[in-house]
């Protein structure tokens, strides 16, 4: 792991942690005010926050090969799951047929397509000077919301939502990141996140403008205000997920490594939740709610499945390549000396 960035690998476990949080609280906030702004609230930052790191680490999309390697990394993968997913379904959900639909992104798989995108997008939005590249990535962002047929089908609706995100991470250096996490970034970012945060206890709207994926006429009345909602949820995004980075520590812990395993987190945890929300413990839970209990809940599926067991079993079908076990546990080994 050598000329690894601790702060970035720390940020993306964090994030991930929050990823999971976020869906094994999804099924206890519908009768519970609390876990409903503890969900809002989450979700007002934690994917947005990954989108910004994400472009932050697009800064090589002009190398000769670098859509090749990308289509490697996230189209085959996302290819793969949509089929497992569908056969999932099918034997989970006890769907009447198996549904093959490689441009209808199931649940969150979003990601890799738009993550995809996203880097194409690159070229020709950094053609453009960066003030106009960014007031085109916004103006799109929010003039797609007046377009119904721009919704999930290939994560169009997030795709151009989220990439002025992206693209402001792309555009940042590891300096603004340093300046974040500074005593004094810090302190103001503990203040903006809890304001917010209590906030969200006096107001009342569609958390699912906060999802990105649906057009204006799907999230309530058309009206010549609603560029402004997206524009102020944009503005309210911005500001919580810089807060949470400034947060983020930049030394080496006991779960920067896993920060490198992100991606196996995200692609596999989906399945136990799912089983989660049709078992008999989601509504034992549901008696004892506890915000404390998800948290812990949250943290064991994290570590589950950032280990190396998981990791050299899912490693064929996420990475398309195997790494023998007896190494993946002597690098585990050298990596925990470190600590």
């Amino acid at each position: 792991m050598k000329n690894r960035d601790s702060y970035f690998d720390n940020a993306k476990f964090l994030l991930i942690l929050l990823v999971v949080f976020g869906h094994v609280s999804r099924s206890f906030i519908d009768d519970n005010a609390f876990m409903m702004n503890v969900y809002k609230f989450v979700y007002t930052f934690h994917m947005p926050a990954f989108i910004l790191v994400s472009g932050y680490f697009a800064k090589g999309f002009k190398k000769k090969g670098y859509v090749s390697k990308i289509s490697k990394k996230l189209i085959l993968p996302y290819l793969i799951f949509q089929g497992i997913y569908s056969v999932y379904y099918y034997l989970v959900e006890s769907n009447s047929t198996i549904v093959l639909d490689p441009l209808d992104p199931h649940w969150s798989l979003w990601f890799l397509i738009s993550l995809f995108f996203w880097n194409l997008l690159l070229v020709p939005f950094t053609k453009l000077p960066t003030k106009w590249a960014l007031l085109a990535a916004f103006a799109v962002g929010i003039a797609v919301g007046y377009v119904d047929f721009v919704s999930n089908y290939l994560s169009l609706s997030r795709t151009f939502v989220f990439f002025p995100l992206f693209l402001i991470g792309f555009y940042l250096d590891r300096s603004h990141f340093r300046a974040l996490t500074t005593v004094p970034g810090r302190t103001i970012s503990i203040s903006l996140l809890l304001i917010t945060f209590l906030a969200y206890f006096q107001l009342d709207f569609n958390y699912e403008w906060l999802f990105g994926s649906k057009s204006f006429s799907k999230l309530g009345e058309v009206t010549l205000l609603s560029p402004f909602v997206r524009m102020g949820f944009y503005t309210l995004t911005l500001l919580t997920s810089f807060s949470f980075l400034a947060l983020v520590p930049n030394k080496t812990y006991f779960f920067t490594h896993w920060g490198t395993r992100t991606f196996y987190v995200y692609l596999l945890h989906g399945f136990i939740i799912q089983a989660f929300r049709k078992s008999e413990v989601l509504e034992w839970m549901k008696d004892y709610q506890s915000l404390t209990l998800l948290i812990m809940l949250s943290i064991l599926l994290t570590f589950i499945l950032s280990t190396n067991i998981v990791k050299t079993i899912a490693q064929p079908i996420i990475e398309l390549r195997a790494t023998n076990l007896k190494q993946s546990y002597k690098a585990l080994v050298e990596k925990s000396a470190l600590y």
